[in-house]
């Protein structure tokens, strides 16, 4: 089931800036790039003077609702397509408890930003703004329920109402490209899902189509709107999912163009690399990141330097320069912070390198260590790439 993958972008359109008064759109914009460049602080500061600009602003609203989620990711190390790429098999996933006082502020603003929407749907029943008003800060509520508490079947249940009031929009208004961005997104989530579950979608009316739900977020990643580059990020996402790494990567490459504080950029076009077989590449984007990671006083996100190290070792296993990247990996497993699935990979990489190195009685064992560490995070596409190594020596 492919549906957490969803919700994670459905957040995306929260930071969509709508037309409303132009004093707090602009000081929404700056907000939202100092965020996307990993600012938080900077960030919140513009929000809040957005949110003083037009205090009936539900976009404002969102906006600091926006900024504790994603600190809350940050802060889980759980903000890269990795952690989105493979499928989730329980209806409700276990989940540390986000920080109080983040926790606290999400759910202040989310509520002040429902009660905006709602009044503004209220006044102008038939106006398409006030539908993507709503679409929007139901989206996000559905995107926390799902990637901060771990109730992937309530976060189903409130991205209903994201999706039919998104729909709503484009009935009212089909050049509203924007809309299309949820609604895409649930398209290409429903199509990937079970027969079973795609009935059960169907009924609760999501519709499906991967085709049009990729059409339609490559035409919201176009339109001339802040949700063009929500649509990116999109797109990064689910290209990895269909294999076009290659368009994958130009995504990458633009919004690093747009957000060249944001060193975790530099991560996604690595791994992104790696996973379209091209190592040097990817190397050569991990080192340029690791040279900015080491310049960056800023907060890092939590296990961050594990994954940088656990990225530029596979590069270098799959280079065949097995020294050093035995150096990266032995950094990857070693460090402080890490999430248990990035050292998860990282055995796997080690177990590859004994392999080629003659030793299969050490590399079984790195390959059973790796299986063990990638499912008790939850990891079912690093447990299944070590477990094809256990009894068939890699080459």
């Amino acid at each position: 089931m492919v549906f957490r993958t969803c919700l994670v972008v459905v957040l995306l359109c929260a930071a969509q800036i709508a037309a409303a008064n132009p004093e707090s759109a602009r000081l929404r914009a700056r907000a939202y790039e100092y965020a996307l460049n990993l600012d938080y602080d900077e960030a919140t500061r513009e929000m809040e003077a957005a949110v003083r600009t037009d205090p009936n602003d539900p976009s404002a609203e969102r906006g600091l609702a926006t900024i504790p989620w994603l600190l809350i990711s940050f802060r889980r190390g759980t903000a890269t397509v990795d952690e989105y790429l493979g499928g989730v098999t329980r209806q409700n996933v276990a989940m540390r408890e986000p920080p109080a006082d983040l926790a606290a502020r999400f759910n202040t603003h989310i509520q002040r930003a429902m009660m905006l929407a709602e009044a503004q749907l209220r006044a102008k029943p038939r106006d398409a703004e006030a539908h993507y008003q709503i679409a929007a800060t139901v989206g996000l509520q559905a995107s926390y329920i799902a990637t901060v508490e771990g109730r992937i079947l309530g976060a189903f249940r409130a991205a209903r109402r994201a999706y039919d009031e998104d729909e709503t929009v484009l009935d009212l208004d089909a050049s509203r490209k924007d809309a299309g961005l949820i609604v895409g997104m649930y398209r290409y989530v429903v199509s990937e899902m079970s027969l079973p579950l795609r009935m059960m979608a169907y009924v609760a009316g999501f519709g499906g189509g991967k085709e049009r739900g990729l059409q339609m977020i490559e035409e919201a990643a176009r339109y001339p709107s802040e949700s063009n580059a929500d649509a990116r990020f999109a797109l990064v996402l689910l290209y990895g999912r269909e294999g076009r790494h290659g368009d994958a990567l130009r995504q990458v490459a633009e919004l690093q163009r747009r957000y060249p504080r944001n060193r975790l950029l530099w991560l996604e076009a690595g791994a992104t690399a790696l996973r379209g077989g091209r190592a040097a590449e990817a190397e050569s984007h991990l080192n340029a990141g690791l040279r900015m990671l080491a310049g960056d006083k800023r907060q890092r996100m939590f296990g961050e330097e594990a994954f940088w190290y656990e990225k530029r070792g596979a590069a270098r296993v799959a280079l065949r320069r097995l020294d050093e990247a035995e150096m990266d990996l032995r950094h990857s497993v070693a460090a402080t912070e890490s999430r248990t699935w990035v050292k998860g990979r990282a055995y796997t990489e080690l177990g590859k390198i004994a392999d080629l190195r003659r030793n299969r009685d050490a590399a079984r064992a790195n390959f059973e260590r790796a299986v063990m560490l990638c499912e008790e995070d939850n990891d079912p596409l690093g447990a299944d790439a070590a477990r094809q190594w256990i009894d068939t020596p890699y080459k």
